[in-house]
């Protein structure tokens, strides 16, 4: 085949992948047109609410109100700290909470070291627990998780703003169902509002309950809006400069489908875009949240009154004050929350109304995450994007030789060979026609020249004399000549994909590398800066994607040269190819890396070892009429007639 087919497609390649980085780097998504009244109805709530129902600076005080009914509420902020389960174990958790608003402050995972190489009584430390939600300090103050928020329909109800009320605590015991913690708040309007979030034992799932109870007031039942913001806020667990987080998502029925389909927003770490409305809010929502690399934090009902409140959600990006004033000139805008709008109904007077939701605070395992909620498994196939078919066959070859051998690193090599080995056949019968081809070529080049030099001023004449000698010796290139190339370009592109969200590499070792989800950084150089355009971390040097690019090219320097000269030209312009792609893929994980490398390491083998003892035919075979050789003669028989009715045509003219 012509060897021009061979510099294209990485060619390609290379355009694919660094146009969607380059994409993605410089234009976040556009902001979502959304229907005036359900931007209203949701934007309105989050912040609004409490602008609304806080005396405006200047004006006269409020009158006091005559109370209703009981008065309970906490007179100082206190903190709560709960830690349940083993470290080490599923379910184990720290979680600060504060009576402020009623509001969880920071939630690890006991299960999860927050880095690769923690040792054993390291990890029973909950300093070095992965932490899934914290407090940041942000634009519009302290940001909390599990925040509920009243819209302007429960202001009779209130004093002042939830988020700003101190409500009483109780921790819950193992006689009460579980550990945790209930807050009430009785702001004497005659309703009392409970929160209640309790762990659940060697699960990564905790139950919240919602209640509203009518003490003194007549009108009800009736409709009350709220804003529930269950993760605020999620820092990012990887530092992968080609995963966005964190990420605010919702998930919710397709549009005249019957599944389920997941929206994310990102990030805009300039502020252009600071929040809006989902557009897939369609009611009733399967879960909201945020998510990082590898953890979610996801509310969703778990009863049908619970499922029927969640009736869309927003999204906001907050500005981490905190940050900036350590780094004035950093990009602030480092976080980004979910907002979901509830409507609770206030029951009728002496009455009591709960709605029940859980909240997945863990890692986005397939297995843990899906058994805890199946709906979850759309997220995980949006997570790897167009490739989803075969990064999940890849994961499972990888998954099938890590239970062998025990180590992920080895596992990708493993898979490496598997997929050499299965297109050997493919490749072998493939090279042997390159190898024929080129030797009838060789054997034409005199006779090619010949036709150059006696029609170098008439081009279409060249061409037509070219294409009747490569007809008449059968010299067309080998259809399956690319085959194999077109059979590894999915695998890359499924291993690209799952390398990058695999929860199973998460943390995985091989040698020296701790981290074959990230990086090798292999040598810690201290220069704290990031390279434009390309986003190299130079903090540290990876030794992998250099080593990658020397073993492409000693493959390509093990190839036959053509003996078209474009096509040589063309070869010596393809050395090129491997430090583009080199560059791109510098700061991708390691495991890519490893895959590629050992790609390149069994092609120099194929090279130099196999070829050497089993070489290939490369004796010229004869001449048979093939595919192209049918519709050359097609072709030429078709001009043959179309030559044939205008000789015809212009001697009837001539008449």
């Amino acid at each position: 085949m012509d060897k021009r087919i061979f510099i294209v497609l990485p060619i390609c390649l290379v355009i694919v992948i660094g146009w969607q980085l380059l994409w993605n780097h410089f234009n976040p998504p556009p902001p979502r047109v959304t229907p005036p009244a359900q931007t209203q109805s949701i934007a309105s709530a989050p912040n609004a609410a409490a602008d609304k129902l806080a005396p405006q600076e200047g004006a006269a005080a409020a009158p006091a109100r005559e109370p209703r009914g009981p008065v309970q509420r906490a007179e100082i902020e206190q903190e709560l700290v709960i830690q349940v389960g083993e470290p080490g174990q599923a379910g184990s958790y720290r979680a600060v909470f504060t009576n402020k608003g009623a509001t969880l402050k920071t939630l690890s995972l006991g299960d999860y070291p927050d880095k690769a190489g923690r040792s054993a009584e390291e990890r029973l430390d909950s300093a070095n627990w992965t932490r899934v939600l914290e407090e940041v300090e942000s634009n519009v103050g302290r940001t909390r998780s599990l925040q509920l928020t009243a819209s302007l329909s429960a202001r009779e109800y209130l004093d002042k703003p939830l988020e700003e009320e101190l409500w009483t605590a109780r921790e819950l015991t193992e006689a009460d169902g579980g550990r945790g913690v209930e807050y009430t708040l009785a702001p004497g309007t005659g309703v009392v509002f409970r929160k209640r979030l309790q762990f659940r034992a060697g699960s990564h799932d905790l139950d919240l309950r919602l209640e509203i109870e009518n003490q003194g007031v007549d009108s009800g039942p009736k409709p009350i809006g709220f804003v529930l913001t269950p993760a605020a806020c999620m820092p990012r667990d990887s530092q992968d400069a080609y995963y966005y987080e964190p990420q605010a998502l919702v998930c919710a029925p397709e549009e005249g489908g019957t599944g389920l389909e997941v929206q994310a927003e990102i990030r805009d770490e300039s502020g252009s875009r600071q929040q809006g409305a989902f557009t897939i809010p369609r009611a009733p929502l399967a879960y909201a949240g945020v998510q990082n690399k590898y953890f979610a934090v996801l509310l969703r009902g778990t009863d049908e009154s619970a499922r029927n409140s969640l009736k869309g959600a927003s999204w906001r990006a907050l500005r981490d004050e905190a940050y900036l004033r350590k780094d004035p000139a950093a990009a602030p805008w480092r976080q980004i929350v979910t907002d979901v709008q509830l409507e609770l109904a206030l029951p009728a007077k002496g009455q009591k109304q709960s709605w029940n939701y859980r909240v997945y605070a863990g890692p986005k395992d397939r297995d843990l995450i899906v058994a805890a909620d199946p709906a979850a498994a759309v997220l995980v196939e949006h997570d790897l994007g167009f490739f989803t078919t075969i990064a999940f066959a890849l994961l499972s070859v990888l998954e099938f030789f890590h239970k062998l051998v025990g180590n992920w690193g080895v596992a990708i090599i493993l898979l490496t060979l598997a997929v050499k080995l299965i297109l050997f056949p493919i490749q072998r019968r493939s090279q042997t026609a390159m190898a024929q081809y080129q030797t009838k070529m060789k054997r034409l080049q005199p006779r090619i020249e010949e036709l150059k030099e006696r029609y170098k001023n008439d081009r279409a004449k060249l061409n037509q004399e070219q294409a009747k000698l490569m007809q008449q010796e059968g010299a067309f290139p080998p259809l399956g000549g690319c085959l194999p190339m077109f059979l590894q370009i999915p695998v890359f592109f499924g291993l690209f994909s799952a390398l990058r969200v695999a929860f199973e590499l998460r943390q995985a070792d091989f040698l020296w590398i701790p981290d074959l989800s990230l990086p090798d950084h292999t040598i810690h150089l201290g220069w704290d800066f990031i390279v434009p355009i390309v986003g190299w971390d130079m903090n540290y040097f990876n030794i992998l994607p250099p080593l990658m690019i020397v073993m492409w090219i000693w493959q390509q320097k093990g190839m036959p040269v053509p003996a078209d000269e474009n096509a040589a030209r063309m070869q010596k312009m393809m050395m090129w190819m491997p430090v583009i792609m080199g560059v791109f893929l510098y700061n991708y994980a390691a495991g890519l890396s490893l895959y590629m490398i050992t790609q390149s390491g069994i092609g120099v083998i194929e090279q130099k070892v196999i070829r050497k003892y089993w070489p290939l035919d490369e004796k010229e075979q004869p001449t048979k009429q093939g595919f192209l050789g049918k519709l050359m003669d097609r072709a030429q028989e078709a001009q043959k007639q179309a030559d044939e009715l205008k000789r015809q045509r212009n001697a009837k003219r001539g008449r």
